[in-house]
């Protein structure tokens, strides 16, 4: 084996990057391959060279020692002709593999035999009393399902698929180039291991055909937007004989005019007049098994919150109900008319010069004055 400079067998500099080093290898490995180069003996010797002098680049410790002592520092690591467990052959090998083999790489596998149908999903949308309560309803899925005049062997009746002849019923056929042993995809069958000479014509030799099916779905009480009912054994029909999938069906539970969901407590927003709010009062406000009374203290602000324990939802997965929160906005009358106005304005001469009806008010400006004296 020659003795030349590593650096100089692959044409790069000794400060080369590990990405530099693995593309000058690949390019000289791609000229002078073997099986590019048949019977021509400068070709084979001048890709061993090679091997060698990237074996031990490509490794930062025989690098290092080759670096300071030269071929007397890795001679006796080299393991014979260049092909020792220091390099990263797989990597760069993945590559070559890939313009000579068109993307086969050792060790793949065919897909012959029985194969499991695909899983489906199915998105079912409830409004939020069918979540909160549960329901069975009824949905059309497509799917493939088993081909009926063939059984779904793909082969018309009267005949039956056989054995591949290029694969022996393996599905891998083993390629051989030179220095490398590939296994890949049969091609003519690929990957079943069998072939069918007089296809189904229903099918068209795939053994399935795609078909609407009506299923019915009970969906839990107290289900939310993303939980998923799992339908056993409603996908996709397998492939020679291979188990059927199942059918995934996902909650999405609509927006609800009144009531937003959080987890297993309900809210609401319930609008108060501006004297109730004052005076206090009584209201019915509406809960998901009807209305129900709230007694609203008198001197109630925006924003004030009540809680109505177990009106909210039971959760699927067990444990109590939660609560309906009813969060208070007071509303501002709005087209008056002149009596009212003139009810309205005695009202508001009633409060001047007493801060005690509107203590969050007096307080706030009390905060504004001081912000201002400060500056």
């Amino acid at each position: 084996m020659s003795k030349r400079d590593y650096y100089e067998v692959l044409g790069v500099e000794r400060g080369s990057s590990e990405a530099d080093l693995k593309k000058a290898y690949r390019r000289l490995a791609m000229k002078y391959h073997p099986d590019r180069n048949p019977g021509d003996k400068a070709s084979e010797d001048a890709f061993k060279e090679a091997n060698e002098a990237y074996e031990v680049l490509s490794d930062a410790s025989k690098r290092a020692a080759y670096d300071q002592y030269g071929h007397a520092g890795v001679d006796q690591g080299m393991g014979g002709g260049g092909f020792g467990g220091g390099a990263n052959f797989s990597d760069i090998f993945g590559d070559v593999f890939s313009d000579f083999f068109g993307g086969a790489r050792a060790g793949g596998g065919g897909r012959g035999g029985a194969q499991r149908g695909s899983d489906l999903r199915y998105t079912l949308e409830l409004n939020l009393e069918e979540a909160v309560r549960g329901t069975t309803v009824s949905i059309r899925v497509p799917t493939l399902v088993n081909c009926k005049p063939c059984d779904g062997s793909g082969a018309k009746k009267g005949s039956s698929p056989v054995t591949c002849p290029t694969c022996g019923g393996i599905g891998q056929v083993r390629m051989q180039q030179g220095f490398f042993s590939v296994q890949q995809t049969c091609p003519r069958c690929h990957g079943n291991g069998k072939i069918i000479s007089d296809p189904c014509d229903s099918c068209h030799g795939e053994g399935r055909v795609e078909e609407y099916k009506t299923l019915s779905v009970k969906v839990p009480a107290g289900v939310d937007t993303g939980d998923r009912i799992r339908l056993s054994g409603e996908g996709e029909a397998g492939v020679q004989g291979g188990p059927t999938g199942d059918l995934y069906v996902v909650i999405n539970v609509r927006e609800h005019a009144i009531f937003q969901r959080d987890g297993k407590h309900l809210y609401c927003e319930v609008p108060i007049s501006f004297t109730d709010a004052a005076l206090g009062g009584e209201l019915e406000v509406p809960t998901l098994d009807g209305r129900v009374k709230l007694k609203i203290p008198e001197g109630t602000q925006t924003g004030k919150q009540f809680r109505l324990r177990g009106k909210g939802v039971a959760p699927v997965r067990g444990g109590g109900a939660g609560d309906l929160m009813c969060r208070v906005a007071v509303e501002t009358p709005v087209n008056l008319g002149r009596r009212q106005r003139e009810l309205l304005e005695e009202f508001r001469a009633s409060l001047e010069g007493d801060s005690s009806h509107s203590p969050k008010a007096s307080g706030w400006f009390e905060g504004v004055k001081r912000f201002f004296g400060d500056l």
